[in-house]
Parts: C-alpha cells; structure tokens; sequence
C-alpha cells in the first residue's frame, strides 16, 4: 500500500468541514460536513442521519468523492484535497476509537446522537501552491 506525504496527513487535521460528493440515478449531490481523520486506520469519521441525501446515496453507491478546501484569497497559499473512497459503517474494532475520535474533536456532538460512518480514501490529490503554482501530491491507495 502507498503511504500518505505527510503534508496530506498534516493538512487533513488542520481543516475540519468536507465536501461529500454522491451520485444517485446521474445525479450529483454535495454535502459538508464535519469530519474527524483517523491517521492510522486513514479514514474519516463523521456523523450524519441515515435519512439524509448524501447518506441514502451512498448508502445505494458507496463510491464517493470529496474536497477539503484551505479558504483564502492569496493565490500564492490555496491549498486544498480532492479525493474519492469509499463509505462504510464502521464495524466493532472499529467503532469505539471512531467514536473517541469524533467525541474529542467535537465534544458537543454527544448531544445530536445521529451514527458514526466512515470513508477510507483509495486516491488523494493535495495541491499546495507554497510548494510553486499548482503543485499537485497524488496518492493512489
């Protein structure tokens, strides 16, 4: 398996809002949401109600796509990640750390009670113009 440049991985726990992109019947829906990374598993955790588009779609089409966006007008600093992966509930090894990872980037979450997913990234493509304009890092996993 390829490892991840550890400028995606640093990048990844910098951000926290992705861009989930699903497709039903040809057509595409986004959503953004609120993401925790496991580094070691790679997979983002996150939490969403099963009767929502996105998870429905990808419930149907487990093959998705997204983007971790760097906000900022200096063209000199957009940085930003484009991937695709697949979506999964996460079994029991995996579940309880998913959980303890969500809960402690986003404590008040307890409240809302909606499940856990997660999504393993099987391709990366991070472009950071402060290594020179438009330079692209491309994992293939």
């Amino acid at each position: 398996m390829a490892t991840i440049d550890r400028r995606i991985i640093d990048f990844i726990h910098e951000r926290h809002v992705l861009t989930l992109a699903t497709c039903s019947a040809h057509q595409p829906y986004c959503a953004s949401l609120f993401y925790a990374y496991m580094e070691e598993e790679n997979v983002f955790v996150f939490t969403s109600d099963a009767a929502t588009r996105h998870l429905s779609e990808a419930l149907q089409n487990p093959a998705v796509a997204g983007a971790i966006a760097w906000e900022t007008k200096t063209v000199g600093l957009i940085r930003g990640l484009q991937f695709q992966g697949t979506l999964f509930r996460p079994g029991k090894e995996l579940i309880r750390h998913a959980h303890y990872a969500y809960l402690r980037r986003f404590p008040f979450a307890i409240l809302r009670g909606t499940p856990l997913w997660t999504l393993r990234p099987t391709f990366l493509k991070y472009t950071d113009n402060r290594l020179g304009f438009g330079k692209k890092i491309i994992v293939t996993l």
